[in-house]
């Protein structure tokens, strides 16, 4: 037996917060928040456990899909695993354009890196995770 589709979920504070940043970060379609409340209720939650988890999923298929959790600690250290998102236009000004873009989504620019790799900028999700544009 082999492992099918990935998920990657996300600690947070703020789920549908961070999970609609990421589905415009991703062009996922936003999450379903009322929805989500919805399947909730009707599976027996209480009022005050509705916007602990939201998902988000590429409409193609094609990319992971996400969730984000409500988790109470806060971020304290570098993240073990990061996102990479790659730009669909190529070259300098095509990154900077995007880095803009995200910067203006709620992204905070750490550094812009060229190594072996290439060039690469390093940016921070509303919540302090790192994550690479490239």
């Amino acid at each position: 037996m082999t492992s099918g589709r990935v998920q990657v979920t996300f600690d947070c504070a703020e789920a549908a917060a961070l999970a609609t940043f990421w589905a415009a970060v991703l062009g996922y379609p936003p999450p379903d928040i009322e929805g989500t409340h919805e399947v909730l209720r009707a599976l027996g939650h209480a009022e005050d456990g509705l916007g602990n988890w939201y998902r988000i999923e590429d409409a193609s298929g094609a990319g992971p899909r996400l969730a984000f959790q409500r988790v109470p600690e806060a971020k304290v250290v570098k993240n073990r695993v990061h996102l990479d998102v790659w730009s669909h236009e190529r070259g300098p000004q095509a990154l900077d354009a995007e880095v803009e873009r995200l910067v203006g989504l709620g992204a905070t620019r750490v550094q812009s890196v060229t190594d072996e790799a290439g060039t690469f900028v390093i940016l921070l999700d509303p919540e302090g995770n790192e994550f690479c544009v490239g």
